[in-house]
């Protein structure tokens, strides 16, 4: 319950003129509320706020017309239900990450769709998949994760970021594209109980050792 209600903060003084000038918000809970401006109103996930800039001694407060609720499920959970990661999470379990993936976390995951995994030569998936190559499997999807919830907006202003397999990712924008090394951000922001998926529309892997 303290968690739901977290969900309805944000921290600072945050009034209407700088409200609708955000896509969304990361709240006190860890997860980020969309924030939508249009035709003169103002919404917050599935909520509408009905009365705005209500002063206090220590913040501000905005009247919405709904309750608004986390995800409650997990990254594995979330990414399941998308029905376009199929190859991902059989390569977690292979790899003996997927209870991972399904702890407190928070993670941030960069996860390549079923038809980024179909872009590798044929017959690499497979090889990835054999109980022998456990621990190269275990390094590739590691190398798409990274500790905490790394939200877009902050994303962007990164040029890399270091992620659980220990090397790290170069983070830039290409013609307005957000990418990761070679792979196209496709979709962002999406939130899990334990963390944040960034869609990618192509694997990506980690240097060689030397």
């Amino acid at each position: 319950m303290l968690g739901q209600f977290k969900y309805h903060v944000v921290s600072g003084n945050v009034k209407a003129a700088q409200v609708v000038k955000l896509n969304g918000a990361v709240t006190l809970q860890g997860q980020r509320v969309n924030i939508k401006f249009a035709e003169g109103k103002v919404s917050v996930d599935n909520a509408n706020v009905v009365k705005a800039d209500i002063a206090c001694t220590n913040g501000v407060i905005h009247v919405i017309d709904s309750v608004i609720l986390p995800e409650m499920k997990d990254i594995t959970q979330v990414a399941a239900g998308a029905k376009t990661f199929n190859t991902l999470l059989a390569a977690a379990k292979a790899a003996g990450l997927a209870e991972t993936l399904a702890t407190k976390g928070p993670f941030t995951v960069f996860a390549p769709t079923d038809a980024a995994f179909a872009k590798l030569p044929e017959g690499t998936v497979a090889n990835l998949l054999k109980p022998e190559n456990k621990e190269t499997l275990k390094a590739v999807l590691l190398y798409h994760v990274v500790s905490g919830r790394v939200y877009s907006e902050t994303a962007v202003t990164l040029s890399s970021a270091p992620t659980v397999q220990g090397a790290k990712i170069a983070i830039s924008v290409k013609d307005g594209q957000p990418m990761v090394n070679n792979a196209k951000i496709v979709a962002t922001d999406i939130d899990a109980s334990n963390g944040v998926i960034h869609v990618i529309d192509t694997v990506i892997l980690p240097p060689q050792k030397q």
